[in-house]
Order: C-alpha cells, then structure tokens, then sequence
C-alpha cells in the first residue's frame, strides 16, 4: 500500500494539539508493504489519520505536496502553522472569559466571584473549578490536593469530562466526553452549523476547557502542572484503541446527533 505522511513538528509549544487545524507540516513520501494501516505502530496511526484530515480538508493540497518543490511545501506549512496558532490563540482568550457562565446554573453567583482576566485564583485555588478539575477517584474534600500537595497527571481525567459530573468506576465510559461544560465549549468554538465532530475535535476542546479552569496563564508543553499535552493524547488514544471502538462509535454518533440538533435548531431560529 502507498501513502503519504504527514510529521508534525511542533514549533510553538502548544502546537502539539493538533486540533481545529493541523499545525506546521514536514512533507515525506513512503512506500510501505502491504498491510493495513492497523497493523502499523499508534504514532504512526495517528500521523496517518491527521495527514487523512489535513488531506480531506484543504482541496488540491494533495498534489502541490506530491509536485510541489521543497520551498512550497514548507510555505504551506508555515501557513498552517500560523493560522492554527492563531486559532488556538482566539479560542484560549474567548475561553477563558466565557466559562464562568458555565460553571453554575444560570441565575446564581460563584463564590467567592472569579477574575475574567486574571487566572491565578482558578484551579485548585477555587472550591467550583477545582472540583470540576479534581480527578476521578479523588475526593475533592482532601484537603493535599487543595493545597497542591498532590500533583496531578495529565492522564488522570477531571470530573467535568463527565454528564453530570458523575463517574462510575463499574462502568468508566458511562457519560464520558458528555460533560456539560464541554459541550458549552464545543458550542462556543466551533460556532458552525456545518462543524463536524472528529475525536481530534473533541480531545481539543477537552484540553482548552481544562486549560481555561486552570490557574495557569501561559499554555506550554512543559508546564507541568496542567500536563496538557499528555491530557490530549490520553484521550485521543482512547478514542482510538481498537478495542474501545464499539464504546468509541456509540460516542461519537451521540455527537453527531448534538451536532445535527444544533444545525436543525440554527436553521429554525429567524
């Protein structure tokens, strides 16, 4: 089988989420056995599958790749890096404004209230955002991890990927990637009635809702304290393992019909 595959190299720090556009590219051609592309290693799975995405996405990119000199692919690449940076860039700073809305039921205060322009008392600084933020299997009444004694990874999810904020430790996919503050985001950020929902899609809105509950200011792949890049591909290899498709499929068409409702409902509002 050929392909082609496309190497991400992150230049910005955040440039690792590679979501709503693929960042900087680096263009080479293999020929590989043939085999299915199952049978190759995850990274390069997933290499496979964002190269798909950039591919479907952008019309006629495919051949100023494959005929294209040296210089153009990588004015091509310097262009998506920029607009991808820029994008990321919007959604942080909209983000970070517009979730307090969503951290409590319409009509009641948070308190003590939270800056919209200053993060330091988000996180665990905070009894809302910090329970939201507090990992399954934790309880937030502990008192180490209020106090940040307790470091938390980027694979041990937050309570607010879940609906309802409720885990169910004899059933772990029950509500996941349902949380209702994420969908407020994907509503927010992706505004379009014709955005579909992708796994990269939703590992990306995931991540930035949990950077704008945090106290950090500044979103960087060595920050370790958000630990947001090993979030991201926590959950992008979850949704794609194999042997979570079943589970994966069910998530991904309850998506498509939010998704669908939202299109039909933009269509009916005058």
């Amino acid at each position: 089988m050929r392909w082609t595959t496309v190497f991400l190299t992150c230049l910005p720090d955040q440039d690792f989420i590679q979501s709503p556009h693929p960042s900087w590219v680096t263009f080479r051609s293999d020929e590989l056995q043939d085999s299915p592309i199952e049978h190759y290693p995850a990274d390069v799975r997933c290499e496979h599958r964002v190269f798909m995405d950039l591919i479907d996405s952008y019309p006629g990119l495919l051949d100023r790749l494959t005929t294209g000199e040296e210089e153009d692919v990588l004015h091509v690449g310097e262009l998506l890096g920029k607009g991808a940076s820029g994008v990321r860039g919007d959604d942080m700073k909209t983000l970070k404004s517009a979730i307090l809305e969503w951290l409590i039921p319409r009509g009641q205060v948070v308190i003590p209230p939270l800056s919209r322009n200053i993060k330091s008392d988000r996180g665990f600084n905070h009894e809302v955002t910090g329970a939201l933020l507090c990992p399954t299997g934790l309880d937030w009444s502990n008192l180490s991890l209020k106090s940040s004694e307790t470091a938390v990874r980027g694979d041990q999810w937050p309570m607010f990927l879940y609906a309802g904020c409720e885990y169910d430790p004899e059933d772990p996919w029950k509500g996941l990637l349902k949380g209702e503050i994420l969908i407020f985001g994907f509503k927010h950020v992706f505004t379009s009635p014709s955005s579909s929902v992708t796994k990269g899609s939703l590992a990306y809105i995931a991540t930035q809702i949990r950077f704008a509950l945090s106290s950090s200011s500044v979103f960087s792949r060595t920050d370790t304290v958000t630990d947001s890049e090993n979030f991201y591909h926590s959950i992008l290899d979850l949704l794609e393992d194999p042997d979570e498709s079943e589970e994966v499929v069910d998530l991904m068409t309850w998506w498509m019909r939010f998704v669908n409702h939202l299109v039909i409902s933009s269509m009916l509002t005058p």
